[in-house]
Parts: C-alpha cells; sequence; structure tokens
C-alpha cells in the first residue's frame, strides 16, 4: 500500500487549494447557520437521523420527533439557549405560512 498524499494531485486544482468559504464556517460552527424569516433571525443546526438519539416534541406541529429522524434545531442567535427547539424538517421550512399550532388534547 502507497502513503497517504498531503498534497493534491495535480498542482492546476484549485477547486482543492481554495476551500469553500460557507463550507469552512459550517465546519467552525458545527454546521449552524443563520436564518432571517418573518419571524426574525434564528440560529439552525441540522441533525442527521445518526445523530438524533432521543425523541422530541415538535413546536410546529405536536407530534412527536422519534429517535432516528433528521430533523431540524432552531433558537435565537443571542439568547441564552432557553429556547432552543426541535423542529420537524418540514415543519420549520413551511413555520411562516402556517403559525404555531396548539397541541391537541
Amino acid at each position: 500500500m502507497s502513503p497517504r498524499r498531503n498534497s493534491p494531485r495535480r498542482k492546476g486544482d484549485t477547486a482543492r487549494s481554495t476551500p469553500d468559504p460557507d463550507a469552512l464556517l459550517l465546519r467552525v460552527t458545527g454546521g449552524e447557520r443563520r436564518e432571517t424569516g418573518p419571524d426574525g433571525e434564528w440560529a439552525v443546526r441540522r441533525i442527521s437521523g445518526a445523530a438524533a438519539a432521543k425523541p422530541y416534541r415538535c413546536p410546529g406541529c405536536h407530534q412527536e420527533i422519534p429517535p432516528g429522524m433528521p430533523h431540524v434545531v432552531a433558537w435565537r442567535p443571542f439568547g441564552d439557549g432557553d429556547d432552543r427547539r426541535h423542529w420537524h424538517s418540514s415543519c420549520w421550512d413551511k413555520r411562516a405560512h402556517r403559525g404555531v399550532r396548539p397541541p391537541r388534547h
């Protein structure tokens, strides 16, 4: 087996030599993005199914997000993190169109 290369194979390959600034920001912040909508500014992180280990209750539809389901975590960027909520990805994307639904009893 040959040793691993530490440099790009081609010297003229600019895709590897100049990193994408968005990819670098996502790597540094752990995948956190800033989104602005009609309900204000939010810090958002997409959670993969493999990383989703616990059940959560979605504030958009009040249905359970089971373990293993990809979803979104959103919170106010300048708060203390108490408003951090786990949303279904589709509920998060449609929140501006339908609002928060009250829980069913």
